[in-house]
């Protein structure tokens, strides 16, 4: 084996070795505190509480076309892209809604209020309060893709019928890793539910 080889197969494997250790210390990040109310085979019932979110709109619902760009738009707000230049620390999941009117939001650290936060340079970026709701919630690895999505969507909805549950609105997918982390990586599908029937 020539030294050229040996030279590229030890590059690869320090950046093989780099991912790893970044995915790791990237657990760290902030979620949104929720609570499971049932669980039924895969899924969860989960509520979650009152958030405060920076959200942009998308001008159609496919992941594979617009994960990018709407990512990009919000970390572009969180990295100073508002008017006191201020960075504010990212959260997962980002979240896609995939239904008639698409968005992509990130949720805000819970130490700030609504008004607390500063106004996005971009006219493309709200500021808004989501409600409290109830979601049912399926999770599953690797890397996304619309093909992908759309499985465990169908997978959603054929458990929810089986357990006469009724379903709100739009599915919606909620990602939890950065483009670099290579293992353990952590993806949802999710839809919001009525309440109704659950025990808080």
């Amino acid at each position: 084996m020539s030294k050229f080889i040996l030279i590229i197969i030890s590059i690869v494997l320090l950046i093989g070795i780099f991912l790893i250790v970044v995915s790791f210390t990237s657990k760290k990040i902030e979620t949104p505190s929720y609570r499971v109310l049932k669980k039924y085979d895969d899924v969860e019932i989960r509520l979650y509480p009152k958030m405060i979110v920076a959200e942009t709109i998308l001008s159609d619902n496919s992941f594979d076309n617009q994960n990018s760009k709407g990512f990009r738009s919000i970390a572009n707000y969180i990295f100073g892209g508002n008017e006191k230049n201020e960075k504010i620390a990212m959260t997962s999941p980002v979240v896609m809604n995939l239904g008639d009117k698409p968005r992509m939001y990130f949720v805000m650290p819970k130490q700030y209020l609504k008004d607390d936060l500063p106004k996005p340079i971009s006219k493309n970026i709200n500021i808004v309060e989501e409600a409290e709701k109830t979601l049912a919630v399926i999770t599953f690895g690797g890397y996304s893709s619309d093909k992908k999505i759309e499985y465990y969507c169908h997978q959603l909805e054929s458990s929810l019928n089986k357990n006469n549950i009724k379903s709100i609105g739009g599915y919606m997918f909620m990602g939890y890793n950065a483009p670099w982390d290579v293992v353990n990586r952590r993806n949802e599908v999710a839809i919001e539910i009525s309440a109704i029937n659950f025990k808080r």
